[in-house]
């Protein structure tokens, strides 16, 4: 891929992801054999999936690593992030890195991102805001409930995706990160998951499954003995209103560290950004 090209698919994450929304104004299954003798400690996969976000909320908080992917046009590309969320209160900061160029430098600045009910503010937003000022979205406003929008899915949001779980299955034993997990297969619905949300993630999430080109989400979930969210892969597809065909977006969270400290602070009104958001250049 040539560096016009490069450039060319991060500004195509840029619009689906971090812009999406900003421009238009902002049942189950078990397995068999040993699998089966294995999934009894933790019960039946639908109902442990359903309850995972109940379980992240007694955890307290944790350290978080997130990875979107993205194919469009021919092209992946692959936004990361890392920080720290407080599952109580449902806040967290994540700094989030956009892809490299050709010669391994990143052509944006790292992004810090503040997850609050309702809200996603970022930093380092990009062109005509200053670089001391944040950006608020209103996730009432955004199709997708700020599962893609930011480059990063808020942790907590992505464990309520799972409360709308149809059909789950038990793969087996595995490890992440060194921690022993039980590893689940299946598929969530957006509607159903916001039927059972928190209350401020029920307006999102009902926007999403609208928003999305499907309202199914095929999901890996990792959970350790705890019931806990070690690893979370969720795969989304949605249009864009830029082009016909559906962008695939798959969505990894990985959180570890339990009980870590996260002071998550909002920003004062004086800090955050009025003026207009400039896309990126064709």
């Amino acid at each position: 891929m040539d560096r016009r090209q490069h450039r060319n698919a991060g500004r195509t994450v840029v619009a689906v992801g971090l812009m999406l929304g900003l421009a238009a104004g902002a049942t189950g299954c078990s397995g068999f054999g040993a699998a089966a003798e294995d999934v009894k400690g933790g019960g039946d996969p639908v109902a442990v999936l359903r309850r995972a976000a109940d379980t992240l909320r007694g955890a307290g908080s944790s350290k978080a690593t997130t990875s979107m992917e993205m194919a469009t046009g021919g092209t992946r590309v692959t936004i990361r992030g890392q920080g720290v969320y407080d599952f109580r209160h449902r806040l967290g900061r994540l700094t989030v890195v956009l892809p490299e160029d050709p010669a391994g430098t990143s052509e944006h600045k790292p992004i810090t991102e503040l997850l609050a009910p309702g809200a996603l503010f970022m930093k380092n937003r990009g062109a005509g805001v200053p670089p001391d000022k944040w950006v608020r979205v209103d996730i009432a406003t955004l199709s997708d409930g700020n599962l893609v929008t930011g480059g990063a899915t808020d942790p907590y949001a992505a464990a309520e995706v799972l409360r709308g779980t149809r059909t789950a299955a038990y793969v087996g034993r595995t490890e992440v990160a060194g921690t022993a997990v039980r590893h689940y297969r299946g598929t969530a619905d957006l509607t159903g998951a916001a039927g059972q949300a928190a209350a401020e993630n029920r307006e999102p999430l009902a926007a999403a499954a609208k928003g999305f080109a499907t309202a199914e989400v095929p999901f890996d979930a990792y959970l350790d003995d705890q019931g806990r969210i070690r690893k979370l892969r969720q795969r989304f597809s949605f249009v864009n209103g830029r082009q016909k065909t559906p962008v695939a977006v798959a969505s990894t969270t990985l959180l570890y560290d339990f009980g870590a400290p996260a002071d998550v602070r909002l920003p004062r009104p004086a800090d955050i950004y009025a003026g207009r958001i400039a896309e990126e250049d064709d």
